[in-house]
């Protein structure tokens, strides 16, 4: 049967998200000095906002790339804080039809912030339509259809084009150099990650010690969005089983009830794993093959999962497939297959 519009585990599913939202806007930091971690792409960022206010004008294009979970939104609306100009968000998947990003970019503020997520989404016609707007502030409109249909160009004020994407390898060359900026951001230190959950916890007012914030810092994946998400989990095992305060006992007895372990990996990644040592004798094995014995989506894996895994050298990318590397069988206590023991 079908669910209508006030299905409660649609509108429960609603406020949870909205919920969630709420709480990442409550932590995220407004200024450059606040942002914790990323000190390249921090001081590539701090030298190009200085130059910009000093001649004032629009600051350069602005690429943010790297896997999911590090900050690129944030940073996008600590630029426009910084310029201390508007800001105005979207995504590739948003825009649709031509008409759409004309609508925003004929709208835009002088110099305001244009944040566009998931850029590498965008359908081809529009980037196309993106050209002129990032290199020369104007915009090719089309007036009337068929044989009487004619070309307008329309000026748009100067603006700060800051785009996002996990997967910086799908977009077009053309594309790439309309970007003046481009920083990459990487995982976080269990150190860098220490200080993102102190700092979280003393906004949301959780009394917590260092051991603990650094044991949640351990585990969180080398990304501070998780950070915050088990901060706040081990914040509600405290208050309900412990004595509200996180120090490293609370936090290791409530990452285990969440099924996280010392890695940080949780179900889906320990299930990766095996299923590549244990059907596929370790790999190589394709991606397709891998997010069907799954049943997960192939982008999931690729840009949440296995990053990360092969940060930390659990994980191999071949020309011929996934293969799982000897740190994860002497993780899981397995022993390495003959084709993979080392000879000395």
């Amino acid at each position: 049967m079908p669910r209508t519009h006030d299905d409660p585990d649609r509108l429960v599913s609603a406020a949870r998200s909205e919920d969630e939202n709420s709480f990442e806007l409550k932590l995220r930091p407004r200024r450059l000095k606040e942002f914790i971690g990323q000190e390249k792409a921090k001081e590539q960022l701090a030298i190009a906002l200085e130059a910009a206010r000093s001649r004032g004008e629009a600051l350069d294009h602005v690429l943010l790339f790297g896997p999911p979970g590090l900050g690129k939104t944030t940073l996008a609306t600590i630029i426009a804080n910084e310029l201390d100009v508007g800001f105005q968000q979207t995504s590739g998947p948003a825009l649709q039809i031509q008409g759409d990003l004309t609508a925003i970019l004929t709208n835009l503020r002088d110099r305001q912030v244009l944040f566009l997520d998931e850029i590498h989404r965008l359908q081809p016609v529009l980037e196309e339509k993106l050209y002129t707007a990032l290199e020369d502030y104007k915009l090719d409109i089309i007036i009337g259809q068929g044989p009487a249909a004619r070309t307008h160009v329309m000026d748009i004020r100067p603006f700060t084009f800051v785009a996002a994407t996990t997967r910086p390898g799908l977009l077009s060359s053309p594309l790439r150099s309309r970007f003046g900026i481009l920083l990459r951001l990487e995982f976080y230190t269990d150190d860098q990650l220490r200080y993102v959950v102190e700092r979280s916890a003393e906004v949301l007012q959780i009394p917590i010690d260092q051991d603990g914030a650094a044991e949640i810092a351990m585990r969180s994946r080398g990304t501070p969005r998780i950070a915050n998400r088990l901060l706040r989990r081990v914040r509600d095992y405290a208050q309900v089983r412990g004595s509200g305060r996180i120090d490293r006992a609370t936090a290791e007895q409530a990452l285990k009830i969440l099924e996280v372990d010392a890695h940080g990996f949780d179900e889906l990644d320990r299930r990766l794993l095996l299923t590549i040592i244990e059907k596929y004798d370790g790999g190589p094995v394709g991606l397709n093959t891998l997010a069907a014995t799954l049943a997960e989506e192939q982008d999931a894996l690729e840009e949440v999962y296995e990053p990360f895994l092969i940060q930390i050298g659990f994980l191999d990318r071949t020309p011929r497939g996934r293969v799982a590397t000897r740190l994860a069988y002497e993780h899981f206590g397995l022993p390495l297959p003959r084709k993979q023991t080392p000879l000395f």
